[in-house]
């Protein structure tokens, strides 16, 4: 069998290796289009933060992938799959024959339509290039702006910072991590960047990226200018589906898939962000790691299914601790809070009809699993509802 996976991201680089243990002798490829070997993308901000080398943040060295029979293939930008013919073209217009192909192309990161938005100095967040480009403009210091207060924007601010340029946060919504955090987790979060020197300004937006690069600022849209001798855009990503959907195959907001990884195509399956099951699409790496394994099963013939779980999202950023699961906003649940100031420790839960339907868990987070197991079981915290804020060593069901 010849099996051609495209995107050596963490889902595709776990695919092929699960494809070339379960098929001896089967002709696996990883096609990657950056010319690095597979790495740890998530580890990127310990790389721009100095605490990671490049070679540390390999996780498939080619004498690993050799030794499995995967043949590597870096700097291979796929540019079509010819569904009839079973061989995808790369952009040289070389054709590379396929029995089943996985797409693990991922996401690309959104560059805002603003004036000023391709001037040297503006970067995206997304690969090993991006990393490269900020600590080069780091080395030379001054002012960054990081426009988007999300995980990714937050990294990168921290990470800058602390190779010595002076860091402003411009952030859309009045609190960061919006999706992960509630307004008070957020506001304890702001205070402790704040203490690294980071500054924000939000709730505002950008409107410009203007100046020459000895004099460049960013403007918002109350007219303020923001000096910017570098600006980083981390204001979210796109499922990259542009291959699937000239091939014909069906897009929703990705590759639309059946439990088994499985496009419309027989032949063909998407894994991870470029993936869209049940009318979700996934961002966090746990769950494109199970369908790697999901679809690696399927493909050598085994039952295999995968079935979402709660969202839950175990982050830490500037060394603090964060988690969330299940509902953020109140939309009228009831809310049971615990939070130490002093500690710089915040809990808090969201309840419908004695029920955990969510938590937002900042500083310490041990007990994550605990209201986890809550929120996906369903079952009733009324026989411990007093005690649920202190974590289960506390709790006494009733009897």
């Amino acid at each position: 069998m010849r099996v051609l996976v495209i995107g050596a991201g963490p889902a595709g680089a776990r695919c092929a290796v699960r494809l070339a243990e379960r098929l001896p002798g089967a002709l696996v490829t990883l096609a990657g289009a950056e010319a690095a070997l597979p790495y740890d993308r998530v580890a990127l901000s310990r790389l721009l933060a100095g605490a990671a080398t490049i070679e540390g943040l390999i996780t498939h060295p080619l004498a690993m992938l050799r030794s499995l029979g995967i043949r590597y293939r870096p700097a291979t930008p796929i540019a079509a799959i010819d569904r009839a013919a079973g061989e995808a073209v790369t952009a040289r217009g070389e054709r590379l024959p396929y029995d089943r192909l996985v797409l693990a192309s991922g996401s690309t990161a959104i560059r805002l339509p603003l004036p000023g938005a391709d001037l040297p100095g503006v970067v995206l967040y997304r690969d090993m290039e991006d990393v490269r480009l900020m600590l080069r403009a780091a080395q030379r210091g001054g002012h960054a702006v990081v426009i988007g207060g999300g995980l990714l924007g937050l990294e990168a601010a921290v990470g800058l910072a602390h190779r010595g340029m002076t860091v402003t946060i411009v952030h859309a919504v009045g609190w960061p991590m919006e999706r992960q955090l509630d307004p008070a987790a957020g506001a304890l979060l702001t205070r402790r960047l704040g203490m690294r020197g980071i500054r924000f300004a939000m709730p505002a937006s950008t409107v410009a990226v203007e100046g020459e690069a000895a004099a460049r600022a960013v403007r918002l849209s109350d007219g303020a200018l923001i000096p910017a001798e570098l600006v980083v855009m981390a204001v979210g990503i796109r499922p990259n589906v542009a291959l699937a959907r000239e091939a014909g195959l069906p897009i929703g907001r990705a590759v639309t898939v059946d439990d088994a990884m499985r496009s419309a195509d027989p032949a063909i399956y998407a894994i991870g962000e470029c993936a869209e099951h049940g009318g979700r699409c996934i961002g966090l790496v746990a769950p494109a790691l199970e369908q790697a394994e999901v679809a690696a099963r399927a493909i050598t013939g085994e039952a295999a299914a995968w079935a979402p779980r709660a969202d839950a999202a175990a982050l830490k950023v500037s060394g603090t601790a964060v988690w969330s699961a299940g509902e953020i906003a109140d939309d009228g649940a009831e809310c049971i809070t615990l939070r130490d100031e002093a500690e710089e420790r915040y809990r808090r839960l969201l309840l419908r009809d004695g029920r955990l339907v969510g938590a937002v868990l900042y500083g310490d987070t041990a007990d994550a699993g605990f209201y986890l197991d809550l929120i996906t079981s369903r079952r009733s915290v009324a026989g411990f509802r007093a005690a649920l804020a202190f974590g289960p060593a506390f709790v006494r069901e009733a009897a």
